[in-house]
């Protein structure tokens, strides 16, 4: 068993953490500036995604890219550390075109999509020239249940009729997004198998019927991409705009789940390892009572902690990424859970106790912290809740102490 990572996969990660120090960290303050007038920050994002696919950091969250396919093939152990190296900066992402939910979206194509719908879809996002979202929460029912699900996707003749509400719908107010992925029932039967009724559609988003209510603030919080209220109200589309098979929608929603939590647990760490590196800098710096906070023990140990815990949460998600790529995404189901529910609760614990080094500097725009806190907290609910994952890992040891019970007779004090 070794832990170090291969010689590939380091020289990529220097190559890439030059590429953010030279290029995409100067623009750091840019971006926000333009994003906090409400503006999409095109001008900051679209240079830089030019200067990367010449540097060859392109598409390398796809391990299944073709050699007619622009991108570095990377499996998901290689591309876990490029992720962390890419949270650091919440946006960079795009830059290397290895952004939600364009990545889950692209998987999804890569998997089911038909030529004409690669084509059309799929080649422009590999390419970066336009950007998608994905259409599954809803704001009137429990969506952590996700056969609560009521958007309805009806056939009429040649057309597919769209009528629902959906929310959290990520990027629809990009410049460049042109179509969302929606989920939705297919078949009304309320006797049918609860997870064969829905199906997924790709729906333009200049569609008629199509309307953007309102970019949902994450804790006060509006993204420039917005996080988006989508009312379908007779929204049509032809019958080939099906992704996959009717009844298939909970099928393609697992396909694109799993790789994109990896994605995102790795993205958090990064971002934990620079609240890290502010906390333990202004400890350093920082004076109070006459002494450095450094030399307070409760900050000593929260320091302690965050390093335990980061160190933690990263063995976890590389060995889920080591279990997709060597026995498939099915098979770590279980894992997957796992570090989602560990990354998204590491990162508002890590966050906070920086936080609370900075003291009410924390709290504004001044650091970046207050806007991590936020994502951590809202990564409590994304990609399912932390109910949904303790229930599913619970349910799977219970699962296997169930193969064996009695295993346990011998450690029982004799009678």
């Amino acid at each position: 068993m070794h832990f170090e990572y291969p010689e590939d996969t380091r020289q990529m990660q220097a190559t890439l953490q030059a590429f953010m120090q030279q290029h995409v960290i100067p623009r750091y303050h840019d971006f926000d500036r333009i994003a906090a007038t409400g503006i999409f920050p095109s001008e900051v994002v679209e240079p830089l995604k030019a200067l990367a696919r010449a540097a060859g950091l392109w598409n390398l969250f796809l391990p299944g890219l073709r050699d007619d396919e622009p991108g570095t093939r990377l499996s998901n152990m290689q591309y876990s550390p490029l992720a962390e190296i890419m949270g650091r900066v919440p946006w960079a992402a795009e830059v290397f075109n290895c952004n939600p939910p364009d990545t889950g979206n692209m998987e999804l194509l890569h998997l089911f999509a038909t030529p004409a719908q690669r084509d059309r879809w799929l080649v422009p996002l590999l390419e970066g020239r336009i950007r998608s979202c994905f259409s599954m929460t809803e704001p009137d029912v429990a969506s952590s249940d996700a056969t609560n699900i009521c958007t309805t996707i009806r056939r009429e003749g040649d057309e597919y009729v769209i009528n629902g509400r959906k929310w959290f719908t990520t990027g629809a107010l990009h410049p460049n997004c042109k179509f969302a992925i929606v989920m939705g029932v297919t078949n009304e039967d309320p006797d049918a198998a609860r997870h064969q009724r829905h199906s997924m559609v790709i729906v333009p988003l200049d569609t008629p019927g199509l309307r953007i209510v309102r970019n949902v603030a994450i804790m006060h919080h509006h993204a420039p991409d917005g996080h988006c209220e989508v009312v379908y109200d007779n929204v049509r589309v032809p019958v080939d705009h099906l992704l996959g098979e009717e009844g298939a929608g909970f099928a393609l929603a697992q396909a694109r789940l799993g790789p994109g939590r990896v994605h995102h647990c790795m993205r958090t760490i990064g971002q934990c390892e620079l609240a890290m590196e502010l906390m333990c800098e202004r400890a350093l710096t920082r004076r109070a009572f006459g002494k450095h906070l450094s030399d307070y023990a409760n900050v000593q140990d929260w320091i302690a902690q965050s390093r335990v815990e980061i160190d933690q949460a990263r063995l976890l998600v590389l060995q889920a990424a080591w279990k997709m790529d060597t026995y498939g995404n099915k098979a770590a189901h279980i894992d997957v859970s796992a570090i989602k529910l560990v990354a998204a609760q590491l990162q508002t614990r890590v966050v906070d106790r920086a936080i609370q080094v900075f003291g009410a500097m924390g709290i504004t725009p001044d650091t970046p912290l207050s806007y991590l806190w936020s994502w951590g907290r809202a990564m409590r609910f994304f990609d399912g809740p932390d109910e949904v994952h303790l229930r599913a890992i619970a349910r799977a040891e219970l699962a296997r102490a169930r193969e064996h019970l009695g295993a346990t007779a011998p450690y029982y004090a004799a009678a």
